[in-house]
């Protein structure tokens, strides 16, 4: 019986064992063209075991470059494609370079970032005036979702300053939603779960207005 811990390794597990004892049979055979005909053989074997392959279209070009690699680049035969080099299948891919997601309060998120970014190039007026407000109305509902319980206006007006970098100030006769309209409007936008007393009523009809 062979165990596995005898056997050679597998460099390419996808074509299991057999195929690579084949690559290493045709390394033995002497006669180039032989060698060269035998080897054609294999790569046909390794599409038929490997068909997700053949969804690309140098899919005959990817076999060639995998069975050089289970050769150890040792075969030499007269292939249609160039030999790969060792360092084309072996180097690792370059590191890709992700956006600085680094804010200074995560509860708002990046987009609202952006949103404070273009509302400090508006020119001073009541366009500016009203974003700014809008801006300072999500943030209090954003924190608001992250924390239930209460939220001064005082604080969100402090977070809006250093979000924008002190570049952006609610004008003094604007007020924030209060806290009871936000946490209002959030329940209702919230669909009542079929097993709860709410959900049982929707389904009835009641809780609509009727009289």
């Amino acid at each position: 019986m062979e165990y596995n811990t005898a056997r050679d390794k597998l460099v390419i597990s996808e074509y299991g064992r057999n195929v690579q004892k084949l690559i290493k049979y045709a390394l033995s055979i002497e006669d180039r063209k032989k060698r060269t005909d035998f080897t054609k053989i294999i790569v046909q074997i390794m599409g038929q075991m490997n068909p997700q392959v053949r969804d690309s279209g140098d899919f005959r070009h990817k076999l060639w470059d995998h069975l050089y690699f289970i050769s150890d680049f040792k075969l030499d035969v007269d292939s249609p494609y160039p030999p790969p080099s060792i360092e084309s299948l072996t180097a690792k891919p370059e590191k890709l370079s992700y956006r600085d997601n680094n804010i200074d309060f995560k509860i708002y998120g990046i987009n609202i970032s952006k949103i404070i970014e273009t509302a400090i190039n508006f020119e001073e007026g009541p366009e500016k005036d009203a974003l700014v407000h809008t801006i300072a109305n999500h943030l209090k509902k954003s924190y608001l979702n992250w924390n239930r319980d209460s939220v001064s206006d005082d604080l969100i007006i402090e977070h809006l300053n250093i979000l924008s970098k002190g570049k952006l100030k609610l004008s003094e006769d604007r007020k924030l939603n209060t806290t009871s309209d936000i946490l209002a409007r959030n329940r209702k936008k919230k669909p009542s779960k079929p097993g709860t007393q709410r959900g049982k009523d929707q389904r009835k009809g009641k809780g609509r207005g009727r009289k």
